[in-house]
């Protein structure tokens, strides 16, 4: 499939093949990442359904959605350690393939009918996509001849048509044979697509770049054994502490805030222990100060944006028709909006950066930022109408209110994501290569670590509510207005990256 896609350069005969014009490899990360994203996509879209669902764990609204929130977190959180193993021990291109195994476990343990076995797969699903999420990403970066290639940035938006392809078929295979036929044979499902996923990319890694199996700062025997016994002392505490709580009866309450709260510290300790290495260059530092900014911003943005598979997502089952021209669908389906109108606008909006640049006139990366934030903002200012209306006068809404937020959340996002994914490849220290693109990833830990923090048991708050979703609109809102406003200074702190 990935080779249809191919087409020879323009040049001599017998001149390398291309992507759409980029380096051959791209092929096999975009069909590996579409693969990858249809299983943890299916995932999104069946999880909080089948938490609040009767036949599945019938949990609250609330529960579900710190369950959830505390779930996407983790997944996101443990791309930094993977990373880390990419550049201290088996380079990206082994953990890659290794982390897809993983998921391939982890989807099949979440197929088995059974509480203890589901929590197992969830675990499993979040190690594998930390492992395979941040050096893939890193890969695509190698690709390029550094990183003033004007190629790039449109290179990572095709990438970022590979992920949402994947997300665009799960909701409406995954969902469906979830919803409509068993809960377990949908997560079968997601794992059949990870294991075509790892199946092609062992057969187009010839493709990559060599750069991509190799360890960048080799750990020595003694930091290997180091690693080994840190990573077992963890392990013990951490069974040590649920045990604790599954004996005083405390883990029903408690189990989430631990995970919350590490979601909330390991970031900010992360870009804490870089900002003081004293090992990185002036220019480095000077980067990494401008970075701090793209950080916090796409916290906030994907502490909103993720609710779309939460508390967008049991809107839809409760509060909208789910009917539409005659015809009846399942309430996952609507997480296939925001892909099909990411790959459908994706290609513009590359167009339109590459045609700006030509002319001297592309918004610089700040300028896209605020534009994200005020977008992701103005979406949930839409929320509140079908959210007023049906708290005021009971009934269910048109399923057009989800298509109408969706499709604003979608522009946002392309002004966000594939821009922070290829500007954190441009302003990552040279020491922390692969470990970087797991920075850019600890935005969302972050940012959905607060969501967990609001809806876990202690605070309990409806996110439902639209006083909670006034409050989010408002400071998305006054946050990209602040970063505009200080868009020379951000601009200053990269240097030469725009």
């Amino acid at each position: 499939m990935a080779s249809s896609l191919t087409k020879d350069s323009a040049g001599t005969p017998g001149s390398e093949k291309t992507f759409f014009g980029h380096p051959r490899g791209l092929a096999t990360l975009f069909m590996t990442e579409m693969w990858e994203r249809y299983s943890f996509y299916g995932m999104k879209a069946l999880l909080p359904l089948y938490l609040i669902a009767p036949g599945g764990m019938n949990m609250s609204a609330t529960t579900a959605t710190a369950i959830y929130s505390v779930y996407m977190s983790m997944v996101y959180l443990l791309a930094m350690p993977g990373g880390w193993v990419a550049d201290r021990f088996w380079g990206p291109r082994k953990t890659v393939a290794v982390g897809a195994g993983v998921v391939i476990l982890g989807h099949i343990t979440l197929a088995l009918p059974s509480s203890a076995s589901f929590f197992a797969g969830l675990a499993l699903v979040a190690l594998g996509s930390g492992l395979l999420k941040a050096n893939i990403s890193t890969m695509v970066g190698h690709l390029y001849d550094g990183p003033e290639d004007p190629r790039r940035d449109g290179g990572f938006t095709l990438f970022y048509i590979g992920i949402n392809m994947g997300a665009f078929l799960a909701p409406l295979t995954i969902g469906t044979v979830g919803e409509n036929v068993n809960w377990h044979f949908g997560f079968a499902l997601a794992a059949i697509g990870m294991a075509l996923g790892l199946a092609q990319f062992m057969l187009g890694s010839r493709h990559l770049s060599g750069e991509s199996s190799v360890v960048s700062k080799p750990a020595t025997a003694e930091q290997r054994k180091s690693a080994l016994r840190t990573g077992l002392i963890w392990l013990i505490v951490a069974a040590a502490l649920y045990t604790f709580l599954a004996v005083t009866g405390n883990f029903a309450d408690w189990a989430l805030m631990p995970l919350t709260i590490a979601g909330l510290v390991i970031p900010v300790t992360v870009l804490v222990r870089m900002k003081r290495d004293k090992e990185l260059t002036t220019l480095e530092q000077s980067k990494l100060s401008g970075y701090v900014w793209f950080f916090i911003v796409a916290a906030v943005f994907w502490m909103i944006y993720d609710q779309n598979g939460s508390t967008l997502s049991i809107f839809g089952e409760h509060s909208t028709t789910n009917h539409l021209l005659g015809f009846d669908f399942p309430t996952s389906w609507y997480q296939s909006l925001n892909p099909i109108f990411i790959m459908a606008l994706a290609p513009v909006v590359a167009s339109a950066w590459l045609w700006l640049n030509k002319r001297g006139k592309e918004p610089s990366t700040a300028v896209k930022f605020a534009s994200s934030l005020t977008l992701i903002g103005i979406s949930f200012l839409v929320f509140l109408i079908p959210l007023i209306d049906t708290a005021n006068n009971g009934g269910k809404v048109s399923p057009m209110w989800l298509v109408a937020i969706y499709f604003i959340q979608t522009v946002g996002e392309l002004c966000l994501s594939p821009v922070g994914l290829s500007v954190t490849t441009k302003m990552a220290p040279a020491k922390y290569t692969a470990q970087m693109m797991g920075v850019w990833f600890l935005a969302v830990t972050a940012g959905d670590s607060v969501t967990g923090l609001l809806t876990s048991p202690q605070l309990g708050v409806d996110l439902n509510n639209s006083g909670a979703v006034a409050v989010e609109a408002v400071i998305a809102v006054i946050a990209g207005f602040g970063i505009w406003l200080n868009r020379k200074k951000v601009k200053e702190l990269m240097g030469s990256v725009n």
